[in-house]
């Protein structure tokens, strides 16, 4: 390793490195792949997360004196334009899911109105209370709550599965995913006396499963998907124990964005009396428009009496600003176990429902605001071109020799390659503007089709440039640069505890000012 690239890495970074060349030096020919690949793949990752590093100046002090605001809205204003062409002419994958001018500055006006708002003080801002519970409303009608028990008999101990549907407005899927998790582990301890939970998930499912299960010591039993990427039943049944607190199923997975068999799933959970939990974080303002069209979406929703709760974005298809997410209960009894109390703090009497103390009120008005000004008509215009133009993306890809679309998704388009290295691919695409993700196990891309991608000429533009990229790999066989090798060596290295040693070397370089 240089001295150079020793010094520009933080102490801990080096320990990460040094603990990557121990494990390889125990691998046979894999550890002077490894030496000679990371010193470039930090220096890639160092220009693709610093690109104004010699550009713009640095601040790492507060200034003496304070800049004057107009001078720091045109810096900033500067860096936001360099950015802005990328994700609204189309060219990422997911990311940015309206986009439009009118309707951004439409948030952000709302935004404003309300920036000092904090739901934490309800006293004080009971508007932003009403926008969240009706934001909760509008989603859990929306997925089915009206298929759950309306009315709860209060003479009788509250049954967490008998309903009606209840929920949080949280700040994004993962923490909708991580307090339903939460909920769960509570629960049980609390109803049935396990202290040693357990979830089932398909390998397809999110990794904020494993976010959670890490923070909140689950046992995270991660069962197989069958060729079509969907969960395998019979590997689910069979890892169902005693200690079974919750079963999980995607609506769609984000990689390969097919959906669970969630009926027979749900059904498995439902006859031994325990969780169910949809991940709709991906689908939830999709799926119920996509239905309304004629597309053949299985159900999904609180429809199925085994379902529990379920995760739905906001800030994805529902259009809301970054921040938002929503995650529902089959019942308020159900939730309970989510919120935090304290009753004995010297600070006064505390609660909270979310993993946060305050919040920014200003995302729930715009969040609410989004819903409204769309309206259904709105959600199944935006669902019908997403889904025509994820049609011609979908054929278009299948069409090129060499590619395979995976599964059959509707609008999370998933290839694999047959005869070259996929990778290099995603890399000849990068260098062509397109930010699209790279998938493990098996190697493959997606791209998730947004309104961006709805625009004239953008899926033909994303097709064009495939085919240009396929047919550059197979002119230039053998030749990586770029992020190629990093994915090709995380998805094939023995040691995995030296992929996770190169993201926390990542993470570092995305830290340093």
């Amino acid at each position: 390793m240089s001295v150079h690239l020793r010094r520009r890495l933080d102490r801990a970074g080096r320990r990460a490195l040094d603990r990557i060349f121990q494990q390889a030096k125990r691998l046979p020919i894999v550890g002077d792949r490894i030496a000679a690949e990371y010193e470039k793949m930090l220096a890639e990752i160092r220009r693709g997360a610093k690109p104004y590093a010699e550009t713009t100046p640095r601040t790492t002090t507060i200034p003496t004196s304070g800049r004057a605001r107009d001078v720091v809205l045109a810096d900033m204003r500067a860096l936001a334009d360099l950015e802005r062409a990328r994700w609204h002419d189309g060219y990422v994958s997911g990311g940015v899911y309206h986009g439009d001018d009118a309707h951004t500055g439409f948030l952000s006006q709302v935004y404003a109105a309300f920036s000092q708002t904090n739901p934490l003080h309800a006293d004080l801002w009971p508007s932003v209370v009403k926008y969240e519970a009706e934001i909760i409303a509008m989603t859990a009608d929306m997925l089915g709550a009206s298929h759950v028990g309306a009315h709860v008999d209060k003479s009788r101990k509250p049954d967490v599965w008998s309903g009606p549907v209840a929920g949080v407005v949280s700040s994004g899927g993962t923490e909708s995913i991580m307090l339903a998790m939460k909920t769960y582990r509570d629960w049980a301890r609390a109803e049935r006396g396990i202290t040693k939970p357990q979830v089932i998930a398909p390998t397809s499912a999110h990794v904020a499963f494993d976010k959670a299960a890490q923070s909140f010591g689950i046992e995270l039993e991660r069962i197989p998907v069958g060729a079509d990427f969907r969960a395998d039943i019979a590997a689910t049944r069979r890892a169902i124990g005693r200690n079974t607190i919750c079963l999980v199923g995607s609506a769609p997975g984000f990689p390969h964005g097919v959906i669970d068999p969630i009926t027979e799933l749900s059904e498995l959970a439902r006859a031994r009396k325990i969780g169910f939990h949809t991940d709709a974080c991906l689908g939830g303002f999709v799926l119920p428009f996509a239905r309304e069209l004629g597309a053949a979406v299985p159900p999904f929703d609180f429809a199925l009496p085994g379902v529990t709760s379920i995760s739905a974005d906001t800030h994805k298809y529902g259009y809301a600003a970054k921040g938002t997410s929503v995650v529902l209960y089959r019942s308020a009894a159900l939730r309970r176990y989510q919120f935090f109390t304290a009753t004995d703090w010297p600070g006064g009497m505390y609660l909270s429902p979310t993993f946060a103390g305050s919040r920014p009120g200003a995302l729930s008005a715009a969040c609410w605001a989004a819903m409204v000004s769309m309206g259904r008509d709105g959600y199944l215009e935006a669902t019908r071109r997403i889904l025509a133009t994820a049609k011609t993306i979908r054929e278009g890809v299948a069409a090129i020799e060499g590619l395979r679309v995976l599964g059959d998704p509707l609008w999370v388009i998933a290839f694999d390659a047959i005869d070259l290295d996929v990778y290099r691919v995603l890399d000849v695409m990068t260098k062509k503007h397109w930010n699209l993700n790279g998938l493990h196990r098996p190697p493959a891309v997606h791209l998730c089709v947004t309104l961006r991608h709805a625009e004239p000429g953008v899926a033909e533009r994303f097709l064009a440039d495939l085919r240009g990229a396929v047919d550059e790999v197979r002119r230039t066989p053998g030749e990586k640069s770029g992020l190629a090798p990093i994915y090709g060596l995380a998805g094939t290295l023995p040691v995995r505890s030296a992929v996770g040693d190169l993201m926390r070397a990542y993470l570092d370089v995305i830290y340093e000012a």
